[in-house]
């Protein structure tokens, strides 16, 4: 006889957002996670008094005041704006490219000198892509040079691509880059979205607030005995890895994965912001993260004592590695439309979120398609 109404595999924001929406609707759910914690990559550890983002960064942002208002009543978030840099070999840039970037590339004050060199360099691109027989951008180097032009490509791009996804930007699709932030106004905000915040305390406090009073088993390898742990619940949710689920039977997707280096520092400031992104290839890292600069602002910053920075390594998954980014290209997206297949056809198993569908999400659309659900 079944316990549960709901089994759910995996406690990140996926999994902890369905166990509250089905508790909600009064279900009872039992939560497993392989990692000795919950909260899946959101999972914060407390170090020196600073909530250290153990699996990278995690900005909250949304223009849905359903959503603000749901993350909120759960836990309070703070007034955190994501303004990263970059740096390439020692020059600092402004993020998203704005005319404070412009101003640092070429010494413009306006946005139609600005807008003069990038419409110059988009033409020369376009030119030397209709020389060679395409109408439209076929890669990510077209595509990002059609954006901005050359030399922002080649300082802020270029590199950092290949480091953080193993490959050439012309080998890379083009899609990954179309909604590259570009504006014409001095402006550092990384998001254009209504609302953005880190939860007061981390982000432990929102998944342990979404899964208050709900029966958790942490350090439980839900595939290792797949048939024992269905059977207790009348229906499974699966946030894990899709083609895992299973068994490879068609080969395995390919992801990019992430190696962090942690450092705790005797000095209250290292870098002076939440994040800075390393462009140039002679960097092993794609960026330094200062994890106070989420939650301490101000005299805040140098009452804390210590800090704690992390280097972000990229790596081509393997097995072991905590899969981070789907590589969405052609083979593996059919590859992955195959694993779908079986998926839909399961009866008492619904599939969701990052690893299950394939595909990057932001904490937002999670929240808002799970409020949206109908159980």
């Amino acid at each position: 006889m079944t316990k549960y109404d709901y089994l759910i595999v995996g406690s990140g924001l996926y999994g902890a957002m369905f166990a509250w929406k089905a508790t909600q609707a009064g279900k009872h759910c039992l939560v497993l996670d392989r990692r000795p914690h919950t909260g899946g990559n959101l999972y914060c550890e407390n170090v020196e008094g600073i909530n250290v983002h153990k699996y990278g960064p995690h900005i909250f942002h949304t223009s849905s005041n359903e959503v603000w208002d749901f993350v909120n009543s759960i836990v309070p978030f703070n007034g955190y704006i994501n303004m990263p840099q970059a740096n390439f070999h020692g020059e600092i840039y402004n993020l998203p490219f704005n005319m404070h970037t412009f101003h640092q590339m070429w010494g413009v004050q306006t946005a139609v000198e600005a807008q003069a060199i990038i419409e110059q360099q988009r033409a020369e691109a376009m030119e030397k892509m209709h020389s060679e027989g395409a109408d439209e951008p076929r890669n990510l180097e077209e595509q990002a040079l059609l954006l901005v032009g050359r030399d922002i490509y080649e300082k802020l791009i270029n590199e950092y691509t290949q480091k953080q996804w193993g490959r050439f930007c012309s080998e890379l699709p083009a899609f990954i880059i179309r909604r590259l932030p570009v504006r014409f106004e001095y402006n550092n905000n990384y998001f254009n979205d209504k609302y953005q915040g880190i939860p007061i305390g981390g982000y432990n406090r929102l998944i342990d607030g979404l899964l208050d009073g709900i029966e958790i088993r942490c350090g439980v390898d839900f595939l290792s005995d797949k048939a024992y742990w269905s059977s207790l619940a009348e229906k499974v949710l699966f946030t894990g890895c899709l083609d895992e689920y299973f068994d490879y039977c068609f080969g395995k997707l390919e992801y990019r994965s992430l190696r962090f280096e942690q450092q705790t520092l005797h000095q209250p400031n290292y870098q002076n912001n939440a994040i800075i992104n390393y462009t140039s290839m002679d960097v092993p890292y794609t960026r330094i993260i200062e994890h106070k600069h989420f939650e301490m602002f101000g005299p805040q910053v140098e009452s804390c004592p210590k800090t704690v920075i992390t280097k972000e390594y990229p790596s081509e998954w393997r097995e072991g590695m905590e899969p981070f980014y789907p590589i969405n290209d052609k083979p593996n997206n059919q590859l992955y439309l195959k694993y779908k297949a079986l998926a839909d056809a399961q009866t008492n198993v619904l599939f969701g979120g990052r690893l299950a569908e394939y595909k990057y999400y932001d904490m937002a659309p999670i929240v808002e398609i799970v409020l949206n659900m109908q159980l």
